[in-house]
């Protein structure tokens, strides 16, 4: 509530950097029968953001006024048939479009007066850069049982510390495949010329000769 004492939010149990990661952490700590009251979702370092939808003009004020005067009208139309059961339908008519031609003069009119300041149409939103979920002291212990049950329940694989070499897993070694002789090779594969069973024997080395008788002296 603006304006009065701040309430008191617990202690943060989770950090999310989007909305809709708190809106889920609380779900889930509701499953887990923890009560409503006590679950909170804390913006921190809040920001407004104005997002520019278009031109502001005269033709784009008397469409807006007349989409508010059909509003208008409709509302007027139902006092009037609520009031009068037995009211024609052109009346319900001329009332409505009554009120549409007062949204689009009222639409005018506005526009022609904050012409000077803003001649353009946005919507404003208020986020926020991360989204704290907090847990009332009575209730701690058990929000944290269930959000790490939750955070368990997702594997995750360690990062690598920075400066160490990641390794990958060995790989056994394959023994190659068995080939069968009568087999045909298959395309794509290296086969090693075989000798020819058919080639004829190389011819024996010549045996060495017995050395020459040395020659006989003369006799005396």
């Amino acid at each position: 509530m603006m304006g009065g004492t701040p309430q008191q939010h617990g202690e943060t149990i989770a950090d999310y950097p989007s909305y809709e990661g708190a809106q889920k952490a609380v779900s889930k700590l509701i499953e887990a029968e923890i009560p409503a009251k006590d679950i909170a979702i804390v913006g921190r370092g809040l920001r407004s953001v104005e997002t520019i939808t278009g031109r502001l003009g005269y033709a784009a004020a008397a469409r807006t006024g007349a989409i508010n005067g059909i509003l208008l009208g409709l509302l007027f139309s139902a006092i009037f048939v609520l009031g009068n059961p037995s009211a024609v339908i052109q009346l319900f008519i001329g009332v409505m479009l009554v009120g549409i031609a007062i949204g689009m003069l009222m639409s005018i009119i506005s526009y022609s007066i904050l012409r000077r300041r803003r001649d353009y149409t946005s919507v404003t939103q208020v986020v926020a850069d991360h989204y704290e979920v907090t847990v009332l002291p009575r209730s701690l212990q058990k929000a944290r049982e269930a959000s790490g049950r939750a955070a368990s329940s997702v594997t995750t694989l360690p990062a690598p510390v920075a400066g160490t070499a990641v390794i990958p897993p060995a790989v056994p070694p394959q023994s190659p495949p068995h080939v069968s002789p009568a087999e045909p090779p298959r395309y794509g594969e290296r086969v090693d010329p075989a000798p020819d069973p058919t080639a004829e024997p190389a011819p024996p080395a010549p045996a060495p000769e017995p050395p020459a008788d040395p020659p006989l002296a003369p006799r005396p």
